[in-house]
């Protein structure tokens, strides 16, 4: 299913396809951070996380915040045009806000197959913001994303591909191909943003377990495997870190207190 909002042209949204009794992968994300477009069942599963890992409102918050200064950072690189994956609940700052903050006629492609999440991005749409496109699809079949992206954006032209809480859902094999589909669509001078939560320990292991059984299949990548996602790609300083280390051209690394669940991070070049 795959219907592209492309600046004020709004198809509806089936509503056979959302069940509020259904947690949500958004909708739970958007409650751990804050939100309030999520439902009774996803704030239930969102307290079982929470008593496994509490620091799951913190981490959140810190992946928005790099997804933020990431997509500012790759606008002051000179690219215009960003496709989020995955992009989850509108949450402030969105991908268009970092990007328009830089470069005001910055396109922005949305992507995600949540329909709670589609209608919200599709109001976006309606209260006059420009040079958003919203996909309604799965991740998943590149090919066909890539042809609705198509409407939104150029790909012979520099992107910035954001993939920011994504991969977790996809094992590391799949996650390798799944960035590769999209990277091999990209043209020089494009970049890549990946994110994804992690832990050690028993207990980060029972979250990651609760999750797969209520939500979605997801896997507690290591470091190593995180890093392969991004093949041969040539990373940008400071490369794979922790969330809060990943502002470039710091010269010296912020001092954090060890701990045992991270969101992990990292952007890299094409061509």
């Amino acid at each position: 299913m795959h219907r592209p909002l492309v600046n004020g042209t709004l198809p509806s949204v089936n509503v056979a396809d959302f069940d509020p009794n259904t947690p949500s992968i958004a909708r739970v994300y958007d409650y751990l951070i804050g939100g309030k477009d999520n439902f009774a069942s996803d704030r239930a599963l969102a307290a079982q996380l929470l008593a496994r890992c509490p620091l799951l409102p913190e981490l959140g918050r810190e992946n928005r915040q790099f997804l933020s200064r990431a997509v500012t950072w790759a606008a002051n690189q000179g690219i215009s045009q960003f496709v989020d994956l995955g992009c989850g609940m509108p949450t402030e700052p969105n991908t268009d806000e970092s990007a328009t903050a830089v470069i005001a006629d910055a396109r922005v492609v949305y992507v995600d197959i949540d329909p709670v999440v589609i209608t919200h991005l599709r109001e976006r749409l309606a209260k006059g913001k420009r040079g958003i496109t919203v996909v309604d699809g799965d991740t998943s079949d590149v090919d066909a994303i890539l042809a609705e992206v198509h409407t939104g954006v150029d790909l012979s032209a520099p992107v910035c591909l954001v993939m920011g809480a994504l991969l977790h859902f996809y094992s590391p094999q799949a996650a390798r191909d799944l960035v590769a589909g999209y990277v091999a669509a990209l043209a020089p001078g494009s970049c890549l943003v990946l994110s994804i939560g992690r832990g050690d320990g028993e207990e980060a292991e029972r979250a990651f377990g609760t999750y797969s059984e209520d939500v979605a299949r997801s896997y507690n990548h290591s470091i190593d495997e995180f890093t392969s996602f991004f093949g041969s790609l040539e990373l940008v300083p400071p490369g794979v870190v922790d969330a809060r280390r990943w502002r470039p051209g710091w010269e010296q690394a912020i001092p954090l207190p060890p701990r045992d669940r991270q969101a992990v991070v990292g952007v890299a070049r094409v061509g």
